[in-house]
This record gives C-alpha cells, sequence and structure tokens, in this order.
C-alpha cells in the first residue's frame, strides 16, 4: 500500500472543509427570500403583503389629511421592551421580528415580509412616549392558520381582533419625536367630536432602514 505524506496545514485545510460542509448540512432549508437578506430585497423591490384594511372615510386640515380605516383582526407576531427610549425600543423589538419571519422558527421557514411594523406606544401627560413597547407584525396570510413558534422565548403569537382606526401619514425617518409631532396633529384634525384610546397609539413603519426615499410612517388611533 502506498502512503501519501500530507502536510499539517493541508491536514488542517481538509478538517476545516469537513466541518463547515457538516455545518452547512446541519442548516434548516429556509425558502428562497426568506432570508434576512431575502427580506431586505424583497422589501425594496418585490411586493411586500400589507395588513388588510378597507378606507371608510377621509378627512383634511390645513395641517395633515387622515382616514378612517377597518383593519382585519389576524394572527400577529408580538414584542414587548420595557426600561428603554422609544427608538432604541423600537429597533430592538423589530430586529426580533424581522429574525423571526426571516427564518429564526421552529420550522426554519423565511415567511416573508408583512407592513407595516406596528410599534404600540403609551404617552405620558407631557406627551412624550414612555419607555414601553409593544411591538406587532402581522403574520404572513400563507401562515395565519399554523405560524411557525419563533425560537425567540421574548415573541408571542396573539390573536388579535379586527378594529377601527384614525390614520394620518408622513414621510423621512421617523423617530419619536415625528411620531409625537404627528400624533398631536392627528388628535387637532380629529377635533373633540371623535372618540378614540388615549391611553395609547399605533407608530407604523413600511419600509426597511435601508430605502431611501419614498418612505410612509403613519400614526394611528384606535376608534373607540
Amino acid at each position: 500500500m502506498r502512503l501519501r505524506w500530507v502536510s499539517p496545514r493541508q491536514l488542517g485545510r481538509e478538517c476545516l472543509r469537513r466541518l463547515w460542509a457538516g455545518r452547512a448540512a446541519l442548516r434548516p432549508r429556509q425558502r428562497p427570500g426568506g432570508t434576512m437578506l431575502g427580506l431586505i430585497r424583497n422589501s425594496l423591490f418585490g411586493t411586500v403583503e400589507t395588513w388588510p384594511w378597507r378606507v371608510l372615510g377621509t378627512g383634511q386640515t390645513e395641517e395633515v389629511t387622515y382616514e378612517e380605516r377597518a383593519c382585519e383582526g389576524g394572527k400577529f407576531a408580538v414584542v414587548e421592551v420595557t426600561g428603554k427610549q422609544f427608538d432604541e425600543a423600537s429597533k430592538e423589538a423589530v430586529l426580533k421580528l424581522l429574525k423571526y419571519v426571516g427564518g429564526t422558527n421552529d420550522k426554519g421557514v423565511g415567511m416573508g415580509m408583512t407592513a407595516p411594523v406596528s410599534i404600540t406606544a403609551f404617552p405620558a401627560e407631557d406627551g412624550s412616549l414612555q419607555q414601553k413597547v409593544k411591538v406587532l407584525l402581522r403574520i404572513p396570510s400563507q401562515y395565519q392558520a399554523n405560524p411557525p413558534h419563533p425560537s425567540d422565548e421574548s415573541i408571542t403569537i396573539e390573536e388579535r381582533e379586527g378594529m377601527t382606526i384614525y390614520s394620518t401619514q408622513f414621510g423621512g425617518y421617523a423617530k419619536e419625536a415625528d411620531y409625537v409631532n404627528f400624533a398631536a396633529k392627528l388628535k387637532s384634525a380629529l377635533g373633540s367630536e371623535a372618540t378614540y384610546c388615549k391611553a395609547f397609539y399605533f407608530c407604523n413603519g413600511y419600509d426597511p432602514p435601508m430605502k431611501p426615499y419614498g418612505r410612509r410612517n403613519e400614526v394611528w388611533f384606535l376608534k373607540e
């Protein structure tokens, strides 16, 4: 039998090759476009499923236009974060939800993105936002009946009823101050006749961070 001499360097490379081949074989298979890169690509250039609703009416003032909408219920992935400023807490929660729909779940399946990402904000007496958020992302229609279980224990799946909301829209990269500003404008536009929940409102974003133009943000008040 003829023996072949293998240098330690070659042996090391071969071990690494086999190690990575084994890891690749153990990785859960994901649907095309379901990875984080796929989510970003689809958000920028593809079609993102939007939360189903119908417009019941519209209104306008010098400062804002607004709509009354009936939004469908369904199953949502939910993350709560407390003890942090609104912008930091929102970023942390949204990243967790993106990982979940991107494949960090018990089925290893990338579900695709939906919009908007809806952040429940809790205003203080002075109008600023308290240090707690509850962030919702609607499960895509294909997975509504049986959503994959999140690998991250901080994410829960909630069944939520439909709701009627008042909504106003604005552009740009939205921060806490922008949501507070447009919430005040929507409150002024609705006046005293409209009845809605004062304990919280929804801050909604439709676009990935790397989209530089044509951005869409909304503030929603829950109609009572």
